[in-house]
């Protein structure tokens, strides 16, 4: 899933939770500071981004190549497998903090001459000291776009899902060999009938 937005998954990290050296400029935040109330989220009810994640997912794609902010937006919701798109009110601010810091800079592109930003210096001087960081953004952002995915499960589903889990750790402690393989022979026929295997 992330592969299609990040080709070098391992090479992107985190500040910490801190604002950095330049906090967020004259904007006062990074523009994250969001919750799913995007294009594709509103009825999951929770924040996507923490403070700061925003600013360095932007600039570790804008590390890869240049791109303008509409194809960071469809990066991003290519990441989250469609389940999630951050609005134009959270890129477009975070992409001009970005270039008052000096990380990113712009450069018109040859297709209709729109901006394009890309890395400076600085800013790929930035991310190489917070690769490990940006590395759990991507890991946190992986886990949030497969809870996203299934939550589009029916709501029947998830509750039978729920159920299911509450059942077994009701039993946690009555557990006998020869209950232990009933319930796992109920789980993989179950687990069989579900994926329709002959």
């Amino acid at each position: 899933m992330f592969g299609n937005g990040c080709g070098q998954r391992g090479g992107i990290r985190h500040e910490a939770s801190g604002r950095g050296r330049h906090g967020g400029g004259r904007h006062g935040r990074d523009g994250d500071d969001f919750d799913f109330g995007g294009p594709r989220g509103g009825r999951f009810g929770g924040r996507v981004f923490g403070h700061g994640d925003l600013k360095l997912v932007l600039l570790s794609l804008i590390e890869e190549r240049p791109r303008h902010g509409y194809e960071l937006i469809r990066t991003i919701e290519e990441m989250f497998d469609g389940t999630y798109a951050p609005s134009p009110g959270a890129v477009y601010p975070t992409l001009t903090m970005l270039e008052e810091m000096d990380y990113a800079r712009i450069e018109q592109s040859e297709e209709g001459g729109r901006k394009r930003y890309a890395i400076t210096d600085a800013g790929r001087a930035f991310l190489d000291e917070n690769r490990v960081a940006v590395e759990t953004v991507l890991e946190r952002m992986q886990e949030t776009a497969e809870t996203m995915s299934r939550m589009r499960s029916p709501m029947s589903i998830r509750k039978a899902m729920r159920d299911l889990k509450h059942a077994l750790m009701a039993r946690r402690e009555h557990w006998s060999t020869e209950e232990a393989d009933r319930i796992l022979t109920i789980l993989k026929k179950a687990a069989k009938d579900v994926r329709g295997d002959a």
